[in-house]
């Protein structure tokens, strides 16, 4: 899946659009390299969020289509950082 639709999907960005203004803004690492919207994600993977003053890092613990908002905390785990939603 792609980064910008996973942080959606997720709900970590509420809307895909600025999800891929994050990553153009070279905001988001995967595994400690800068990701692009298009970089595919994968289970176990490190996402790492820098916003104005903190960041949010957390791991890819699942990978679905769709979800609802009750499931969609079940797809990553907070690692450090505060979950700041956009």
């Amino acid at each position: 899946m792609r980064l910008d639709k996973y942080l959606k999907v997720s709900r970590i960005i509420k809307r895909r659009t600025i999800a891929k203004e994050v990553c153009e803004g070279g905001r988001v690492s995967i595994n400690d390299k800068v990701a692009k919207p298009s970089t595919e994600v994968k289970e176990g993977d490190v996402i790492e969020i820098q916003y104005a003053n903190k960041s949010l890092k957390a791991k890819i613990v699942n990978i679905a289509e769709h979800v609802t908002k009750v499931n969609a905390q079940e797809m990553y785990e907070i690692i450090s950082g505060e979950e700041d939603k956009e």
